[in-house]
This record gives structure tokens, C-alpha cells and sequence, in this order.
């Protein structure tokens, strides 16, 4: 689910400050500790790869998030996508991978010890690539 920012609905809407707030985006409840982590990915960057091996070769973590620049497409495991784009607020369920279609820059917020796994198994297969 990815939703524009002019799409969530402002709480506050004031010349000097705006609030939006999107209700119901995922919950955290089940997953423990979040980290707050940052993505830099240049255009062509496609992680598929480096999660074979995982459950459904796709990362099974969930993310909530904000595209800062740039866009790239999300394929889930149902076969379906998305493309989130610049000013885009988004929650990836878990069964997904992604795509950087340009030079892009997230922001992710997601279960410490689930996503610590992911990224721990996709430095084993660039290891064991190289």
C-alpha cells in the first residue's frame, strides 16, 4: 500500500503548519523493536536476487516508509506491484521485493531482529557472489 502525501488527510491545515495523519497503516504489535533505517539504491539496483533462499525468495519483513526521491517498484509473492514514487508513504507487507527504477532514497522503518535477518542473509549472497 503506498499513498501520496497530498492524498492523507490533514488533521491540521494551518498557513503555518499542516499535520497529516494516515489511521490504520500496519501494526507493530507482533514484531518488537523497530529500527529507523535509510536506503540509498541507484536505478537498476533489483534485490531479488539476494533473497533467494529466504521463504518465497522475497523478504519477509514488513516496512513502513517514505520514498524521499526517486521511484521504484515493489513485486509481492500474489504477483502483483506497485511503484512508489517521491512523496510516497508506503507499507510493505511481508512477502515482497524491490526494484529501484531511478536513483532512489527511503526512509524504512521495520522489526529490528526480522529485518536484521534479511539484510544478514543478502550480505551472505553478495559474499558468496563475489
Amino acid at each position: 500500500m503506498h499513498q501520496a502525501k497530498d492524498t492523507i488527510p490533514a488533521k491540521i491545515d494551518t498557513p503555518a503548519a499542516v499535520a497529516r495523519q494516515q489511521t490504520g497503516f500496519g501494526t507493530t504489535r507482533e514484531y518488537g523493536e523497530l529500527s529507523g533505517e535509510y536506503f540509498t539504491l541507484t536505478a537498476g539496483t533489483d534485490i531479488t536476487q539476494l533473497l533467494e533462499g529466504l521463504e518465497d525468495d522475497a523478504c519477509q519483513c514488513p516496512h513502513w516508509g517514505y520514498v524521499l526521491e526517486g521511484e521504484l517498484t515493489v513485486g509481492y509473492t500474489d504477483g502483483t506491484e506497485e511503484t512508489d514514487v517521491a512523496g510516497d508513504l508506503f507499507y510493505w507487507p511481508p512477502g515482497h521485493t524491490v526494484r529501484a527504477d531511478e536513483d532512489t532514497e527511503i526512509v524504512l522503518f521495520s522489526p529490528q531482529d526480522e529485518h536484521t535477518t534479511v539484510l544478514e542473509h543478502m550480505q551472505t549472497k553478495m559474499t558468496d557472489d563475489a
